[in-house]
């Protein structure tokens, strides 16, 4: 018998790790492509940048789909659009499967963008329906679960594309897909819809959030620049490791994500002291981090150890910035969850998507010293807005 939900009434741990697990293995395939780009790149004929637009136009998939899907979990079941959107990452997982040529790529790219949003719809799940004291611990938990998905995808895709080839690593995933719309089917409930109105009443009332709350507008802005920062490192990673000294291949450029493992292993962490420790100071902590982190990664290159240290930073610094952020605005408005954090999360990968462009280009033009510059100028930005606009902790 499936178990029912109220808002502020605890969310049953099973549930709770089901949204965790599906995150994880959901947005996954945002990121297979990442250790797989020189594989793609030598084998479809095309050139760097060419196939750096594969991780770009992915990311802006996911934001459209952040923005025009996230919020109808307001107004519809939100298993059924789960459900669908399962249905067209299968397709479009073997389409890119099968592609004979980078514009195939690229558009099923889109689709996988846009359908690969389910996590953002998770998030709202777990902060609406779990206890007041545990809402910040259990919103960490999915996030722990994405982020722990995020580092498996490099890793596995690294393995699978050294092992067997980049085709077969989106082929394993469509069988995920299939496999995770099952379990939805059978473990989440059925949650009524808590907006009544038509759809562009709904896209409307985003308009009402911004303008009602200044965090609304404030959040999500410094955390997107930071995320580009964060992408920055990884969409020009592959590229870098590919070259002397290093000359590693898909394997090792996905191994490199379990570095990340200490971002994963925080995000619960700082979900669990949002409230003591503050947003704005997080902010700092994070930024000074990768900050930190784009200092190393650039004076120590040519050294796996910098390399390393690098990520562990960067990534400890990231959820510093997106858990105190994200958990803080679904506070303002639990009504409206998937709204906000379809704000939250379009703007955060529009930001995204701007460092993975930049860092493309300027890798192109001047190498690795012009990622590390362009990351740092978005982390840089993020600390002066948030040095800006003090406010009251939340």
């Amino acid at each position: 018998m499936k178990q029912t939900l109220k808002e502020n009434g605890g969310l049953p741990a099973s549930i709770l790790w089901t949204l965790a697990i599906v995150a994880g293995i959901s947005v996954a395939n945002l990121y297979y492509n990442q250790p797989l780009l020189n594989m793609i790149r030598q084998d479809l004929n095309v050139s760097e940048f060419h196939t750096n637009l594969i991780a770009m136009i992915t990311q802006i998939g996911y934001a459209i789909g952040l923005l025009f899907i996230v919020p109808l979990g307001d107004l519809f079941q939100r298993k059924k659009i789960i459900i669908i959107n399962f249905s067209l990452l299968i397709l479009s997982l073997l389409t890119i499967a099968m592609a004979p040529s980078i514009n195939v790529i690229l558009g099923a790219s889109l689709v996988t963008g846009i359908c690969s949003m389910v996590p953002q719809i998770f998030i709202p799940i777990a902060s609406q329906f779990s206890r007041p004291e545990h809402k910040g611990r259990n919103v960490g938990i999915v996030v722990s679960g994405l982020l722990t998905g995020i580092l498996a995808s490099r890793v596995v895709s690294g393995l699978v594309g050294e092992i067997f080839g980049w085709r077969e690593m989106y082929y394993i995933a469509a069988v995920l897909m299939l496999l995770c719309s099952v379990v939805v089917m059978k473990v989440l409930p059925d949650i009524q819809p808590n907006f009544q109105g038509k759809y562009s009443e709904l896209m409307k009332s985003l308009f009402s959030l911004l303008k009602t709350y200044p965090q609304v507008r404030l959040y999500p802005i410094r955390a997107g620049l930071c995320f580009g920062s964060f992408l920055t490192l990884w969409s020009c990673l592959a590229f870098k490791m590919g070259q002397t000294p290093f000359h590693a291949g898909s394997n090792i450029i996905g191994m490199l994500g379990l570095c990340g493992i200490a971002g994963a292993l925080s995000a619960s962490l700082v979900g669990k002291y949002v409230k003591q420790v503050g947003v704005q100071r997080f902010n700092f902590i994070g930024c000074g981090l990768i900050l930190l982190s784009w200092s190393i990664l650039y004076t120590g290159q040519n050294s796996y150890i910098a390399i390393i240290a690098g990520i562990i930073l960067i990534d400890i610094g990231m959820q510093c910035i997106q858990i105190s952020n994200q958990t803080s605005l679904f506070e303002l408005c639990p009504s409206a969850s998937n709204r906000v954090n379809t704000i939250f999360m379009t703007t955060y990968f529009i930001g995204g998507s701007l460092g993975t462009f930049l860092a493309g280009t300027c890798w192109h033009w001047f190498g690795w010293a012009g990622v590390a510059g362009i990351g740092s100028v978005l982390a840089t930005t993020s600390l002066l807005i948030t040095a800006c606009n003090r406010e009251k902790t939340v």
